[in-house]
């Protein structure tokens, strides 16, 4: 199989699928975006004077974060098991396609619309705060999407990781838990540090290397404010999130490459 071949498989079904996540939930979940700002507008000036300025940015971009977390953990879990369910799998696995190319497809497919995704709800953000007269950073905005993206390619990655081995509902269960594990896993380092006991401390180090921190992509409060941190640390926290997204990977397409079908 030469290189120009293996490609245009993994680009064939990226494009699959993204055309059917397209057509089947996108809109809804924009809608769903909407719905959740709409809701921000109507609601929050009620209780302050300062929702305009200060508490609906904070929503809408928390619901971008939400509403990708969704897709992921829905969508990206099921990108496997739909296959395998539906008996599609065999005559592609059958044909000259590498078990690699089809995880790389499905997960350039998962992650394209997520950057078509974030990037509509970000343009829909801005532009409804311009139409408040709420000023937002349109830079910090964006890198901030950017690293959003990037954190969600890492746990699209650990999506298809879990689907690789167990169920559609235990796969999206554990993204949850990936989700939630990341963002606290810095803050789990800093209780070893403040704790008197040496083993504890020994082992929650340990696990803070063993576990994603995506704290180091959740840049959506500070970019409100147009205060990102400095670009050697932005460079870091990217090189260090393409890293991990790298080894899951590796390790999705070898229990992938083990499964019997």
């Amino acid at each position: 199989m030469t290189t120009s071949s293996s490609a245009i498989r993994v680009v064939t079904i990226a494009h699959n699928v993204f055309r059917e996540t397209v057509r089947e939930q996108v809109l809804y979940l924009l809608l769903l975006f909407g719905g959740i700002m709409a809701s921000a507008f109507a609601l929050l000036p009620q209780f302050t004077g300062l929702a305009e300025r200060d508490l609906i940015p904070n929503v809408g971009t928390a619901a971008i974060e939400v509403v990708s977390l969704v897709v992921v953990a829905f969508v990206g879990a099921n990108l496997i098991n739909r296959e395998i369910d539906k008996r599609t799998i065999l005559p592609l696995i059958a044909k000259p396609l590498g078990r690699a190319d089809f995880l790389l497809g499905k997960l350039l497919g998962l992650w394209l619309v997520l950057l078509v995704l974030i990037s509509a709800m970000t343009a829909g953000l801005l532009l409804l705060m311009g139409l408040a007269k709420v000023a937002l950073p349109i830079g910090a905005m964006a890198v901030s999407s950017a690293f959003l993206c990037l954190q969600f390619l890492l746990l699209g990655t650990f999506a298809l990781f879990y689907g690789s081995f167990t169920s559609s509902l235990v796969a999206s269960l554990l993204t949850f838990a990936t989700y939630l594990v990341g963002h606290f896993s810095a803050d789990l380092l800093q209780l070893g540090k403040i704790s008197n006991n040496p083993a504890t401390k020994r082992l929650t180090e340990i696990l803070f290397l063993l576990l994603p921190d995506l704290s180091r992509t959740n840049l959506k409060n500070l970019a409100i404010y147009g205060d990102l941190p400095p670009s050697d640390q932005l460079l870091q926290s990217a090189v260090y999130t393409l890293s991990y997204t790298l080894i899951v990977l590796a390790l999705t397409i070898v229990i992938f490459g083990k499964k019997e079908f």
